[in-house]
This record gives C-alpha cells, structure tokens and sequence, in this order.
C-alpha cells in the first residue's frame, strides 16, 4: 500500500477525526500489531499541537489467555492501575482515539458466561468514572487491518495479499484513497448535515419500519430529540470531532418503552469475539423481549441482561442501502464498517446529547424524559434493498422517509 495513502489517513484520524488541538493530551489505544500505524498517529497529533500522546497497548492473545486463566473476580474487578487510569482520563481529559484492528474470531473459544459476566462487571465499575466526563472530551474511533482480520474478510486470498485489499477497501471508504481526505470529509459533512436538516423540520414522531424479509416494526421518537450525522461537538460546543471514521449515518435516540414488532439482521454482528448471525429481535412496550439467532443465541442473549437498560433501544440510525460500504460488496466483520453500510437500530445507551437544552437539564432529567440509559450501547444492521421506512409527524401525517432502501426526502 502507498506510504502517503496512510499516512494521509493517520492525518485524518488525528486533524479531523479526534480534532486535536493545542496543548490537548492524547491517548491512543492500539493493538500491538498495528505499532507502525499508531506511531504515524501520534506523529500528526504532535504536528496538531498535542503535548504528549500516550499510547495503550492491546494484544488480543493475551486478553484470551486472561479470560481462560484468570479468576473471574479478578477479572471483573478494577485495580489501583484501573482506578488510576480512570482518574487521569476525568482529570485530563484527553482526546480519545481507538484504533480498531482485532481478530473477529479472536475470543472464540473463550467461555461466553464468564466473557459477558465481567464485562458486565467491569462495566458497571467504570460507569461513574465515565459519567463524570461523558460528553467533555473528544474521540475518533477508527479500523487499521490486521492480518486475522483480514483474512477473515478475504479467505481466498494470501496474508499479504488480504491486508492490502483490506486496507484498500478500508481507505475508499474513509474517503481517503484519493485526494486530500480532510478536504473530503468536509465536504461529505457538509451533505450529511444537510440530510439532517431536512429529518429535523418534520418533526417526527414515530418511525415505522417495513421489508419482505419479515421486518415489521414502529418506534416512537421524543418529542424535540434531534437527528445527528457527522461530526459532534463537545459540551457547550466548544470543539467538533468526527467520532467514527467511517460515518454514513443520520441518527436519532427514541423514546424508551414505546417500540412494537419484530426486525431481523441483515449482516452478521461481531460482538466481543463471536459472531452473531441471521437473528431477529422482537419488541414489546419498548423492550427486546425475544431475541433468536442461527450461531450466536448465547451472545445475542447476553447483550439483554448487562444491565436494566441493555434491552431497551438507544438509537435508530439511517444509512442508505447505496451507501459506499454496501456497494463495496464487502462484509467487514467489523460493526463500525458493516453498520454503515445500512440502516441499524441499538441496544442500550442512548446519547443524551441530542436532547436541546442538554447542558442545563443533565443526565438525570433527560433520562426522565425518554432517554434510555445503559452501560452498552450494541448496533446491529436491519437496512434491505426493500426496506420502507415512514415518518409519523406530530399531526399524524405519514412522510415517506426510506422507499427500497434509500432516502426517499
């Protein structure tokens, strides 16, 4: 792969992706396979004025040999270095940047209770560290191949041959193959904003969601609650950042307790190591009371009881059928690829952000409101060539929001 193409790509997840300013910290998250690539990271957050970058090294085999070795508790349980951790990043607030590269298989083989039961520990652990800087500091969440990964995208072809193709299809879709990509990303904000736009002026109430696969679904909306794409803003709109790279996503977060039917995946869900696949979800007063799937049943499962909010939905995002991730024809095995490749709902934590007035009102008032609250927050793709989806609006008008699968407004 050409050196400038990535490196170019390393500028875009550090100028606009993590939006680096000035004197900020920064703190990577990066598997020890991808080295080379973190390195060119932290060299363009320097270049934006970063004053130190640190950088927390991941190894997948070491996780899975923790998670088969290790005691439960201690697993499940935060240390004095996680605690310290913790109150650095509340006492920093450093930018965020996570640099996705694992294994999709990687955890296979690791016991599921034991895997879903302390990461619902540690979790709930970390949640009020979290909340006590939810929404101040900026993050960027983008993919880097991996040789497993790869291969798991492109079985029939080499190792060296896979990572190439990997990083070529990695880089289109970023809009960083051609081109100057910060340049190109403006320009595609400026569309996205535009699309939200128009969602926001009609004032929706509801959505209702319909495709042959046997999708048959209506979700109600809070009133008020805007859509989003693109880039956000930290609290009091101080910085815009563009938290994942790619984004094709206009998103909303609905009203807990008021979704009815059922909706079935139309692309697997990589979730902590397994693989979910050709699953359903059914909807009662708001909760996913059912949940049924050809490989994955216990995954799947466990997604609804890490905590009181886990199986109630937190977002309805609108992705176009024609999205440039779908019409690469390429599953990624990855949910922040393959949930930008159509439309997808998720499970558990809502983003409070999107309620006006979210600065004065605070967590606790917004979540009286309609919002749901969680510790997870799981997407998973439900977007078909014949999906139809209506907007409801205030008045009971029907507006066609979604006709075969893409925008119909």
């Amino acid at each position: 792969m050409d050196k400038k193409l990535i490196d170019n790509y390393a500028r875009l997840i550090a100028v606009s992706g993590g939006a680096v300013q000035k004197g900020q910290e920064v703190h990577i998250q990066a598997s020890t396979e991808i080295a080379d690539f973190a390195a060119l990271v932290a060299k363009h957050c320097y270049e934006c004025g970063a004053s130190r970058v640190i950088v927390e090294w991941e190894n997948e085999e070491l996780q899975k040999l923790g998670y088969q070795y290790a005691d439960e508790e201690k697993l499940s349980s935060l240390n004095e270095a996680d605690i310290g951790m913790q109150n650095y990043l509340n006492a920093r607030l450093p930018v965020m940047i996570y640099l996705e590269s694992d294994d999709p298989d990687g955890l296979s083989g690791v016991d599921g209770g034991k895997l879903s039961r302390v990461l619902k520990a540690r979790k709930l652990a970390i949640k009020p560290y979290r909340a006590q800087r939810e929404n101040r500091y900026q993050w960027c969440i983008a993919g880097v191949p991996g040789k497993a990964w790869a291969r798991k995208v492109f079985p029939d072809l080499k190792e060296e041959e896979a990572v190439e193709a990997l990083w070529t299809a990695i880089l289109k879709v970023a809009r960083a193959y051609e081109g100057d990509p910060v340049e190109n990303w403006k320009k595609h904000e400026a569309n996205l904003k535009e699309k939200k736009a128009k969602l926001n002026a009609l004032n929706l109430r509801k959505l209702v969601y319909k495709s042959s696969n046997g999708t048959d679904f209506e979700v109600g909306l809070i009133p008020g609650v805007i859509f989003e794409a693109g880039g956000e803003y930290t609290r009091g709109g101080k910085t815009m950042f563009e938290p994942n790279i790619p984004s094709e996503e206009c998103f909303t977060s609905p009203m807990k307790g008021e979704a009815e039917g059922i909706v079935y995946s139309t692309k697997p869900l990589s979730y902590n190591g397994t693989l979910i696949e050709d699953f359903s979800v059914r909807f009662h007063k708001g909760q996913a009371v059912e949940v049924k799937a050809k490989k994955g049943q216990e995954a799947l499962e466990s997604i609804l009881h890490i905590d009181e909010g886990s199986s109630y939905l937190g977002e309805c995002a609108l992705v176009p059928f024609d999205s440039p991730i779908n019409q690469s024809g390429i599953l990624f095995f990855n949910t922040l690829y393959d949930e930008n490749a159509a439309c997808h709902l998720a499970l558990g934590r809502g983003f409070e952000t999107l309620y006006p007035g979210y600065d004065e009102l605070g967590d606790d008032e917004v979540h009286k409101r309609g919002m749901n609250t969680s510790t997870s927050h799981v997407d998973f793709m439900i977007g078909s060539r014949d999906l139809s989806i209506t907007g409801i609006d205030k008045d009971g008008k029907e507006i066609p929001i979604f006709v075969n699968g893409n925008w119909a407004i």
